[in-house]
């Protein structure tokens, strides 16, 4: 996009209706503070907590950082829009909304892939397991995850920019989004395909590994507790895949900007709200860490 006379960008948004604009402020800014709140409670609460030290958790942590700078990179712009009524977002702004937005989202992938090999180690070879996920893999793994994300959107990120920018400066999304501005539709979706398909396969193997080991153990009440170990990241995994398959596999997506655009706000919005929920309602250590916090908070208050 070398064309220097396009200075600025129109968000579309969601919808025009007044109404329903401040229905959808109401609703972003909720989302985005409980998002906010919840995921930075995530992170402190395996900072402070001894019974938190794990590989699990190290993931679970960094996974937390990713949805807060996610949904800060899509959703503040758009609550500001609405607010002021101004639709227009500065050309320097919005290419950096592209690569943050894209940065994280893709890091993201390999991250749940990560998380994933690493619930296969826990299962699959329980003794060994602190071994095997030592700190020094962990934070190995986290970096190759970020340079892998940034190889993936570095290529037609470059190559969109250096093109000539012919076409309208209207964007019908409430963010800045790769595709409509770009316009090297089908090198993003080839990114974005290959992103899928590399950290699936990773997801889907780990998942085979435990299921076959699972089902090796002798006891029912061993299996569930197995499996339910796995429950909240198969939940994570299955929200974040399912939203993907709708924006980025759906034939036909340029007649359906709308269901676009209400998939785009799941995963901005109300998935990074949702994550810490099921992470901390399905795990018992993480339950027990916050009701420790809350109970010393209450003593500290009480002095």
């Amino acid at each position: 996009m070398r064309n220097h006379t396009v200075t600025t960008f129109i968000l579309l948004g969601l919808t025009d209706d007044p109404q329903l604009k401040t229905v959808i402020f109401i609703f972003l800014f909720l989302t985005y503070m409980l998002s906010v709140t919840g995921n930075l409670t995530i992170i402190s609460l395996t900072f402070i907590d001894s019974h938190l030290k794990t590989a699990m958790y190290f993931f679970l942590q960094n996974f937390s950082f990713l949805e807060i700078s996610f949904t800060s990179a899509c959703i503040p712009r758009y609550l500001y829009n609405i607010s002021t009524g101004d639709k227009t977002i500065a050309y320097n702004n919005c290419i950096s909304q592209i690569f943050f937005a894209d940065l994280f989202g893709v890091t993201e992938f390999f991250l749940l892939a990560t998380m994933s090999y690493d619930r296969c180690v826990a299962i699959c070879n329980p003794l060994h397991y602190v071994t095997i996920m030592n700190n020094m893999v962990c934070r190995r793994l986290i970096l190759c995850c970020w340079m892998a994300g940034l190889l993936i959107i570095i290529s037609p990120l470059s190559l969109g920019l250096n093109l000539e920018f012919c076409d309208s400066n209207v964007i019908d999304h409430f963010f800045c989004d790769a595709v409509p501005i770009l316009k090297i539709e089908q090198m993003i979706i080839v990114c974005a395909v290959l992103t899928f398909i590399m950290t699936l396969l990773c997801v889907v193997l780990s998942y085979i590994y435990i299921i076959k080991t699972i089902l090796q153990f002798p006891s029912a009440q061993q299996r569930k507790k197995a499996f339910s170990t796995c429950s909240s990241h198969s939940i994570v995994v299955s929200i974040t895949y399912g939203s993907c398959i709708f924006i980025y596999v759906k034939p036909s997506a340029k007649e359906s900007a709308g269901i676009n655009k209400g998939v785009a706000m799941l995963t901005t919005s109300i998935a990074p709200m949702l994550n810490p929920f099921i992470y901390t309602l399905r795990n018992k250590q993480v339950k027990q860490a916050f009701g420790d916090a809350i109970k010393t908070i209450a003593l500290f208050s009480k002095i």
